[in-house]
Parts: structure tokens; sequence; C-alpha cells
């Protein structure tokens, strides 16, 4: 049965914290350095967190991992968000972090009246990294469910996860953000959708993007309403606004996995042209990803 919720997230109990801080140690993190050709070899590098266990089973082909892709808020580094990601592998999720910005792109200009604020273009961008990272893993780890991605975001990186549901909704499971500020939610129930709100006076939410309580009734959204700060919700935040988020999210990937088919979404709604800036497409050989390993 569908249903949508909208609460006020209260202080994480501290079994939640103690089960994330024991987890976290059998994580193994990961960087890596793909290069896209088809971008004059743009650079987009990943962070990997993933079960050690599960992913010893995953090459075993005894399962097929399920994806998360987290995407980072605007000048945020893509491995500021391990708190987040430590929730998804501890499920058994390979997470894998993308970085969006580099020192060499034109700086963002914001424009009221552009479709949200001029800032399609950077999002168009990100939509491109994520398909190029998602093919490259695909490469490097082929027993994971690429097919049915949860995709999540902070901010500008929500904003990213939401359009890209909307372009390629055939290929998303779940969405997760993290007060995300101006593309509007998916309202068309095709997947399960979680949402974190600040309550900051210096990031406010532009009209149309959160839905009417009737409508996340009605299409499974759930938007949890916080005492936070925007910038709370990466790990230079509070403990208790990181512990407290773990928890909820937690809660959502145990009742959403274990009510979710694993069959792919249907729907009638056509893929759209990501516009302007150029998608990722496989040009020959990519070079080989470099890596970097931590824990």
């Amino acid at each position: 049965m569908k249903r949508g919720i909208t609460v006020l997230l209260s202080v994480s109990v501290l079994a939640a914290v103690g089960y994330f801080t024991a987890s976290k140690w059998a994580i193994r993190h990961e960087t890596i350095r793909f290069y896209d050709a088809s971008r004059g070899n743009r650079l987009v590098e990943v962070a990997v967190a993933i079960r050690r266990d599960k992913e010893m089973q995953a090459e075993a082909g005894m399962i097929k991992l399920p994806v998360a892709i987290l995407n980072h808020g605007n000048t945020v580094k893509f491995t500021e968000y391990s708190f987040v990601a430590n929730v998804f592998a501890a499920r058994g999720y390979m997470a894998v972090s993308i970085q969006h910005d580099l020192p060499t792109d034109p700086p963002m200009v914001t424009k009221v009246g552009e479709p949200y604020v001029g800032r399609l273009p950077q999002i168009q961008r990100g939509v491109a990294n994520i398909r190029f990272a998602v093919e490259q893993m695909r490469q490097l780890q082929p027993n994971a469910d690429y097919d049915h991605l949860t995709m999540v975001g902070h901010s500008m990186g929500g904003d990213i996860s939401m359009y890209f549901a909307k372009q390629y909704p055939d290929d998303v499971k779940k969405v997760v953000t993290l007060d995300n500020l101006r593309v509007p939610f998916v309202t068309d129930g095709k997947f399960k959708i979680l949402s974190f709100r600040s309550k900051d006076p210096q990031f406010k939410t532009d009209p149309g993007v959160i839905p009417s309580d009737d409508i996340c009734e009605k299409e499974g959204i759930t938007v949890v309403n916080t005492d936070f700060q925007h910038n709370d919700m990466r790990d230079t935040g509070p403990d208790d606004a990181k512990s407290s988020i773990q928890a909820m999210l937690d809660k959502f990937l145990a009742d959403s996995d274990s009510s979710s088919a694993i069959a792919p979404v249907k729907t009638k709604t056509p893929l759209l042209d990501p516009g302007p800036v150029p998608p990722y497409a496989p040009v020959g050989k990519a070079a080989a990803p470099t890596k970097a390993l931590t824990n």
C-alpha cells in the first residue's frame, strides 16, 4: 500500500549510533579516477564504500549488489558524505559517490526566471557524470544491479538526483534527497522518495518543489522536517544531525527493501533529451582507472 508521511525528525537513539560506528569497520572505502573520452577526457572521480563480506559474495557470483549513487552539494567535495555512504554500505549496497565539479569548470551563474534558476547546465553535467560512472563501475564490478539505482544527493546533488530520476525513471528504484531546493519531486509514484528538509532561513526551497501532503500520502513520498541547518547534512555537520539522519535513512531502507520488487519499474514516460550539455557516450576504450585505497 502506498503511503507518505510528514514527520518531525527527532534525535537518534543511541543504539543506532553504536550500530553504524561498529559496522563501518567492516566497510572498505576506495577512490577511483575515470576519464571520459567522449567529453575531452574529463576526469570523473568516485568514492566507493562497500561491505567486505558483500563484495566477496558478489565477486563469487552469489549475489548482485544494490547500487546507491551519491551526489554532493555545490562547492562540496564528493568525499564529504561518508556518514550517508556508510548507511548504504552497512545495508549491503555498493555506495558510489561522484565528483561532479572540477576546478576548470566555468563558475555557476544563477539567473532568476531560467530553469532551476540557471543551474540546468550543471545539473545536466551531473547526469552525464552519473551515466559515465555507472558504465565504468559496471566493468569493474559486474555483479551489481545498475538497472535499479538508488539516487541520493544533498542540496544541488539532490536536484541532480531528482532530475536524473525524471529523465531515466526505469533506471531508478528509490530517491533520497537532503534539502534539494530547485528540482520538483517526481510525483507519479514510480519509486519511493525520502527527503530530509532543513530549517534554515538562508536556504529557501523554491515553490513547487515539495508536493502537498495529499500527494505525498498518495504517491509514497516521505518528507522529514528537521530543525537542522542546510549545511548540517554532510560529514562536517553536528553528530546529532548525522546520527538522526542515519537512523531514519536506515529505517527507510529496511522498509523499502523488504517490500519492493526487484523487477524493473514500468513507465510510459519516454526518456528525455538531457539538453545542451554533451551526455556520456562510450567512445573507444576508456583509459584505465586509477585507484586509491583507504580504511
